[in-house]
Formats: C-alpha cells, structure tokens, sequence
C-alpha cells in the first residue's frame, strides 16, 4: 500500500470512523454501510420470526416493519467514556494538510460549530457533557460497526444493542437494503454538523433519525419526535451526502454522486419537505409553535349555535388524550368534551380563526411553495391578527422547509456506480464488491471497515489505528507493567466480536471485555510501543497461538482465528 500520510490517515479511519474522519474523508461514509452489508449480522435478521411473511407486505409495511425491530433491540448511545477523548490539537494536526481550522469550525459541532440555534442556545458543550473539561477536549465518537453495535449488550449496564447517529444510519441503510428490501439506489446517506440521517425515496419520502423513521405526515404532525428530526434539515447545513453512484460534499469542488441520482434526491427531499396544506396542517404548526397559539382560536358549530374556543385551552385538553386537533374525528372528540362555558359565544378578537383558514386554503388551492399563493394566505391572516408577517413566515418555514443543500458550483464527474441487487446473497455481494476495489474508494475502504485481514493489503492501517486512536486502552492500562496487562486481558471472554478472520480494534476489546488471542496480542503490543517507543515490538500468529516480542520478553495468547500473521509495531 502506499503509505504516504493522506493514505495512511483515510485507511486507519476505516478502522475508527469518527464524526472528523467522516467528515475529512467522506467516501468512508458509504463504506461503513457496505462493511455493514458484508457483516452477516443483518442478514441473520431475515432468519428472525419478527420478519416472517415481510416478503408479502408492500414496501411502506416492511420498511414499518423494520423500523420497530431497530426500535425493540437498540438504544441511542452518544456518552464521552466509551470512546474516549482527544484533543483539538491532535486531530488538527492530523488534518493540517487536508482543511484549515476555520472551515472545520463551520462545519463540525467538536471543532466550535453551533449553527443549530437550539445548541447554541443551551450550549453544545454542556449538553454533550463536556463543560467539565478545558475547550480542547472533545469526544473521539467512532461510528460503530453493526459488530460493536451489537456488542453493547455485553458492556456493563447495557441491556440492548446501541449506536450513535451516524451508527445507527449506517445501520438503517444496511438494513433497508438486506431486510426490507428497498433498492440501494433509492437511499441516501446525509450528514450534518451534529447530526447523520437517511433520505428513502419511498412512498411519499421517509427520513430515518436514530432508531425511527419519521414519514411526510410525520414530519408535519407537529410532535415533539417530528421537532426532533427536522431540526438538523431546519438549521444546519448537509455537509455529506452519500450514495450508490458516489458524494457530495460541501468543501470539495468535484461531486462523484451522478447528477441524474442528486437531482432525484432533490426533488424526492423537497417534495416531502412541503406540505400539501391538507386538513390540520394549520393544528400541527401550532403544536410545534407554541407561541402562536396566543394568536389563533377554533370554530364549533351546535346546531345553529356558534361558539368560539381559544387555541391554547384546545390544546391543554388535546394533551394526554389519543385523539388530534389536526385530525377531523380527533378535532370533533376534543372539542365536544370541553365544557360549554369554556366557550365565548361571539368571535374572540385579533385571533386567527382556524376553520375559516382551512376553507380558503382548500377553496383557493393555495400550494405554500408558491410566493403569490403566500401573500393571500398572509392577506387571510392580516384579516384577523396586525402581526401577519410573523405569522405567515413561520407558517411557511413550518410547511415548507428548503434544506440548506451545497450544490452551487460543484463539478460532477463520473464516478463508479455501485449495483447491487435485493436477490443478490452476502456472498455473491462481497464477490462483486471485491472485484471492483479499483473502481471506488468506498468500496476499497469497506473492505478495511468490514475488518477482514486477509482482505487487507497489509496490517499497517489496522495497527497505525490502534496505536494512536485507542485512549480507553491506554486509561484503562495507566499504571501497569507488561505482565498485569497480559493477566488483565486473559480475564476477557475469549471470543472475538467479529466473526472469521475479522479483528477488532483495542477500544472495542476494552470496552466489551472479548477479544480474540490475536486482538489481545495487539493491544499488549501497543501499550508496550506506548511505554517503549522505540522498541521494536513483534507479534507473530500461527497455529494457534498469537505471540507478542519485545525488549526481550515473550508473551503468548490463545487464538480461534485461523490466520498466519507477522506484523511489526
């Protein structure tokens, strides 16, 4: 391999997949979705009677479907102690050659971003649990691999599987494509400066944001989920956008995504970031905008009596029941169960009324994307309430959200499309991806993040890796000589977290307390390079064994993994 820094760095972040490194190296984005897709981890979902009969649901359901799977088996995790920490000055000293600090700063909540206003606001440092530390330390974050994912139940106080974002979108996409059986080229990859999400061209659009998905209705509900999922689209910036045909990405000028493929995703995104104005649209906007609430009231009609309810007590009576103001039975239910004398019998004044509303917005087909249609819609608002204005331009952000996407100026060129195929097995996927390692950088990178050694072009990314990216090890070690690591790791579960000739990085044998005899060879090797640094320190694996060599000491470990190997730290 060529080991030159920008090489060694992409390769040995195949390993680590940080929130920097995705950003940095953005092909790596897609790589840890197809070294999810090679891992026969989601494939032996298939095999789960969860999943009995999906073949026969229409792709909406099976997609569902999935979704409460992902929802019953994992949790959201994003804590400081399961990865570790680092420094500012380390990474940028990694990156120097790559990006300028500056340019970070917009672009990544470690490095000082804080364009989401609802960050800014309680500050991204406290929130994320890092006010107790000098503003250089920041989390390393390392996406995790479906393996590592699936591993957190065997992590004290861990009852289920977990991820952080980025983990659990790589996850999702994996899965849509193997289980769910949704065409990969329908899926896309978005990162943000705090956030990872999918885009699936499906039904009307769904977005999937940790562990659920939030479908067009969904996003205009108004719900405190839906809030949750759109602020990332509402505020920030897509930095990456990831798929099949290749990327995109904010800061570089050559975009390898297909124009035909990114203009289908603009226009999938946009028609599901728009509202149809159907009925309720005006309710869920005041569930999510509180603060308007003040200038709107609903319309019941008894008979030949027409009364008048204030929007806020509609809502204090709407919470902690199962029926909505945006639905039409709901709305009924709701406002027949409040009593009359909360009513006023003639309309309240400078208070929007909601029914009237409705009727021109359906009477007049008002479309929200239309800039005409907007001014009549705030000339029916300025009827009622001074403050139109403000009252039209939230409506519309609400309604119509224009993702802040990067496309201006950009140069496609033609990159490698990656076709795989919903009646393709693993086997025959990691074949094809194999024989086109040379036509694309996400799949050459896969194959590091998939962790197969015999797969590799040599070990020195796997162990550049380990050696500089593995600070739970080295906490977890301060204090103690050769001889107790080696007893210390000989406490772990002898088993690997990979299966066949796959290892795991340092950090994940820590965490997880399983390693393999080569996994623990490795990390040994490491904190003795640590302690010695100009030690030459040797490991070399073959029937059976695993042995570890340096300033004149020897130490051996048991291995399953049937692999031959010499390496040198």
């Amino acid at each position: 391999m060529d080991t030159d820094k920008k090489t060694l760095e992409k390769y040995s972040s195949a390993f680590t997949l940080s929130d920097m490194e995705l950003f940095i190296f953005p092909e790596l984005l897609y790589a840890g979705l197809l070294a999810n897709i090679m891992s026969p981890n989601i494939w032996r979902w298939r095999d789960d009677p969860w999943f009995a009969g999906i073949d026969s649901m229409n792709e909406m359901q099976r997609i569902q479907r999935l979704k409460q799977y992902i929802i019953d088996h994992y949790v959201f995790n994003l804590d400081l102690e399961t990865w570790g920490l680092t420094a500012k000055e380390t990474e940028m000293a990694r990156f120097a050659d790559f990006i300028d600090l500056e340019t970070l700063k917009q672009s990544n909540a470690l490095f000082g971003y804080e364009g989401d206003k609802y960050y800014f606001d309680i500050g991204i440092r406290k929130h994320f649990g890092l006010d107790g530390f000098t503003d250089n330390i920041i989390p390393y974050w390392k996406t995790e691999t479906v393996e590592a994912m699936d591993a957190f139940e065997l992590k004290e106080g861990y009852t289920k599987r977990a991820g952080e974002c980025v983990s659990l979108a790589m996850l999702y996409a994996a899965a849509l494509f193997i289980v769910a059986k949704v065409p990969l080229n329908k899926i896309f990859l978005m990162g943000t400066p705090l956030h990872s999400q999918n885009f699936v061209l499906a039904g009307h659009g769904v977005l999937t944001n940790n562990r659920r998905i939030v479908t067009k209705n969904m996003w205009f509900n108004g719900t405190e989920i839906s809030a949750k999922a759109r602020r990332a689209l509402e505020h920030e910036k897509v930095t990456i956008l990831a798929h099949a045909t290749g990327v995109l990405h904010y800061f570089y000028d050559e975009a390898t995504i297909s124009r035909e493929a990114y203009e289908e995703f603009k226009r999938g995104l946009s028609s599901y970031l728009t509202s149809d104005l159907g009925f309720g649209i005006l309710a869920s906007f005041l569930r999510d905008r509180t603060h308007f609430q003040q200038y709107f009231q609903f319309r019941k009609k008894n008979g030949e009596r027409v009364c008048h309810l204030t929007c806020e007590k509609a809502f204090s009576n709407e919470h902690g029941t199962k029926n909505s103001l945006s639905e039409v039975s709901g709305r009924r239910a709701i406002l027949e169960d409040i009593e009359c004398d909360e009513y006023y019998c003639k309309q309240i004044p400078d208070r929007i009324v909601i029914e009237d509303v409705e009727d021109f917005i359906k009477r007049e087909k008002i479309k929200i994307d239309k800039p005409a249609d907007g001014e009549r819609l705030k000339a029916k608002f300025a009827e009622y309430v001074s403050n139109a204005d403000e009252v039209m331009t939230a409506f519309s952000e609400f309604a119509h959200c224009i993702p802040k996407l990067h496309d201006g100026g950009k140069k496609f060129v033609q990159g490698f499309t990656i076709e795989l195929t919903g009646d393709m097995s693993r086997g025959a996927i990691i074949d094809y991806l194999a024989a086109h390692r040379t036509d694309s950088a996400s799949v050459d990178l896969a194959f590091y993040a998939n962790r197969d050694v015999t797969r590799m072009r040599d070990m020195q990314p796997f162990l550049y890796a380990a050696q500089n990216r593995s600070p739970v090890l080295f906490e977890k070690t301060k204090g103690m000589d050769a001889e107790s690591v080696h007893a210390w790791l000989n406490t772990f579960r002898p088993e690997s977290i990979y299966d066949g000739t796959r290892l795991a990085q340092p950090d994940e044998c820590v965490n997880y307390t399983s390693a393999d005899g080569i996994e623990k060879a490795v990390c040994l090797g490491v904190v003795m390079h640590e302690r010695s640094p100009g030690a030459s320190i040797t490991i070399e694996v073959k029937d059976g064994k695993a042995q570890v060599s340096g300033s004149g000491r020897h130490y051996l470990f048991e291995t399953q993994k049937a692999v031959s190997l010499s390496m040198t730290i």
